[in-house]
């Protein structure tokens, strides 16, 4: 753990809180600590117009270029900006239930898409903004639009505990390219969508699925979860490994091809950065064993229309 990470509540901790909304209450109260002490805190507003200046104006404000053109002083307005869209898509397959091997107490990989994405919501609908989620595997299992209301926030919480819906499906596989082709079609404006998943099991659908995204001019984000385990394969000694969208298992010496595996899953994480990049949308890698505020700061202090 870093010393930047240490003044975040620590994993053990947010998973002892068992209802999602106050795990992002907890989650959230560390965003804006971090944030606030962070460098690269972004701005939400954006130029409006230039005025001239009159006494007891901020020297900060004025344009110093315009004044070097024309010898007087004028200084920039600015308005906040008040309309972001934003829409979660919240993975819940089959492979996002692990939850780890370990003792060590820690969020599963759904839980911690979940607490994300309330955490992320909460921040949105305090500012003003509107917020919605969609939860999906094979297709779109919940979805609640984006509204701008604080009490908006009971609806997505509740969507994020039943992402399946009240019949309880089963978990499918996953399908990026016609869930993310239905909401660039179903989505009413352009916003700010941010894809919270494993990436596991449609690697060919995710780029045509983003595509789709981006050409009907949103802004996308991916926030890729991973669990300790998948990232660092401790696994020793004879375990049998069960695959989580099929039937199929492999019981094996791990120790055998850790270093096989490891190389394996590093062409993954480049394949994945490589694909996000190619279409402009930002990418963060998180840890279910990490703190989750200390994974939003990063993510965040890069995205200036959430920070705070």
């Amino acid at each position: 753990m870093t010393r930047d990470s240490r003044r975040f509540l620590p994993p053990d901790a947010i998973a002892r809180i068992a209802r999602l909304e106050l795990r992002a209450k907890a989650v959230v109260e560390g965003v804006l600590v971090g944030l606030h002490k962070s460098p690269a805190k972004g701005q939400s507003v954006e130029f409006l117009q230039h005025r001239e200046y009159v006494r007891g104006d901020d020297p900060r404000r004025v344009d110093w270029k315009v004044w070097g053109r024309q010898d007087r002083l004028y200084v920039k307005e600015f308005e906040e900006e008040t309309d972001l869209r934003l829409t979660l898509a919240i993975d819940c397959s089959a492979s996002m239930e692990y939850a780890g091997s370990g003792t060590a107490a820690r969020l599963g990989k759904y839980e911690t898409a979940a607490t994300l994405a309330a955490s992320l919501a909460w921040l949105a609908l305090s500012h003003g903004d509107a917020a919605g989620v969609a939860t999906f595997d094979d297709r779109v299992r919940a979805s609640v639009p984006a509204r701008t209301a604080r009490s908006h926030l009971a609806g997505i919480v509740d969507a994020l505990d039943h992402p399946r819906g009240r019949a309880a499906h089963p978990p499918e596989t996953t399908s990026f390219l016609p869930v993310l082709r239905r909401l660039a079609e179903t989505l009413p404006r352009r916003g700010l969508v941010i894809v919270i998943s494993d990436l596991l099991g449609d690697a060919g659908g995710l780029g045509p699925g983003l595509r789709q995204l981006r050409k009907r001019g949103h802004d996308v984000a991916v926030l890729h979860v991973l669990d300790d385990d998948e990232l660092d394969f401790p696994f020793d000694g004879p375990t049998r490994f069960d695959a989580m969208e099929s039937a199929d298992f492999v019981a094996c010496n791990p120790r055998a091809f850790r270093d096989g595996y490891l190389e394996a899953l590093g062409g993954f994480l480049a394949d994945v950065r490589q694909q996000a990049a190619a279409l402009s949308c930002d990418y963060e890698l998180v840890r279910t064993g990490e703190p989750l505020a200390a994974a939003l700061v990063r993510f965040l202090s890069r995205r200036a229309r959430l920070a705070v």
